[in-house]
């Protein structure tokens, strides 16, 4: 890796290239004003990554408002327009903007400022500052993929939410149901009236699964005196445990971890963005 620095006193800029000489970060130490504006216009429309941390207070319009008062704070921008404004403390942003955002960014009297702009529905985040501790632009490759697999606890949520995971039809009554074996992980009826006890892995469901969903729904069928429908709910069931299953009569249904950490944060968009919406 090369290094080089232009500059004395308070403004440094550092070109750090490892690769090439194509100058994928830059980094700004006590920036003025206009060598700020400078570099972010620079890095806005080359798409590029930015920290920006200073000085500053924040004013949001839209299908609401909100003023943050001056503070110290660190403002991140993405290359594809998304915008967060983060507190030295904690991990969420205390102001944000989505990704797709129209950036601008100029002086005003002496000020540095920063708006980000959304269409649809429209929303402007404007971030003031009057003075820049740190500036530094990033061009970034991230190619890699993620994969978010949920617990069985957020399984279950997702069940809850969205009941026609396990069959269309199914309406969950309660959960984490106390019977004599343990505690049930979702307890509900089916299209046709049948109590369906549901139990939950998030692994590949073993012998000792189907053995514990059939404690669950044998003691059950006692204690009510009616029929008791079983489903083990599992990314994969083991050909054993498959074979024990279908014996004791009863059913299996794959659901995906990953599905269900997509259904959640789905659903958790969606509800902040109820949150936010005022008609």
């Amino acid at each position: 890796m090369s290094e080089d620095i232009y500059g004395e006193g308070p403004l440094k800029i550092y070109w750090r290239n490892p690769l090439h000489s194509d100058r994928r970060i830059v980094v700004c130490e006590n920036p003025d004003i206009d060598e700020a504006v400078n570099r972010l216009n620079e890095a806005f429309s080359e798409k590029r990554v930015v920290i920006v941390v200073g000085s500053c207070w924040v004013d949001y319009r839209g299908r609401a408002s909100s003023k943050l008062e001056p503070g110290e704070r660190i403002v991140i921008v993405k290359e594809d327009g998304a915008v967060l404004v983060h507190r030295s403390k904690g991990y969420e942003p205390i102001n944000w903007q989505p990704s797709g955002c129209i950036l601008q960014v100029f002086k005003e009297e002496d000020n540095l400022v920063i708006k980000a702009v959304k269409r649809t529905p429209h929303e402007v985040v404007t971030m003031f500052f009057d003075r820049i501790h740190f500036l530094s632009t990033f061009k970034l490759v991230d190619e890699g993929e993620f994969s978010l697999y949920a617990s069985e606890e957020d399984m279950q949520r997702a069940i809850l939410a969205e009941p026609s995971l396990i069959e269309d039809g199914f309406k969950p009554i309660d959960y984490e149901r106390k019977v004599k074996p343990g505690f049930v992980d979702v307890y509900g009826i089916d299209r046709d009236g049948r109590i369906v006890v549901v139990e939950i892995k998030r692994r590949t469901a073993g012998k000792e699964a189907v053995l514990q969903l059939a404690k669950y729904v044998e003691t059950l069928r006692r204690s009510l005196g009616r029929e008791v429908r079983g489903i083990l709910a599992a990314p994969e069931i083991s050909r054993d445990a498959r074979q024990l299953l279908l014996s004791l009569g009863l059913d299996f249904r794959r659901v995906d971890p990953k599905k269900c950490s997509e259904l959640l944060r789905r659903k958790e968009e969606r509800r902040i963005v109820d949150f936010f919406y005022h008609p």
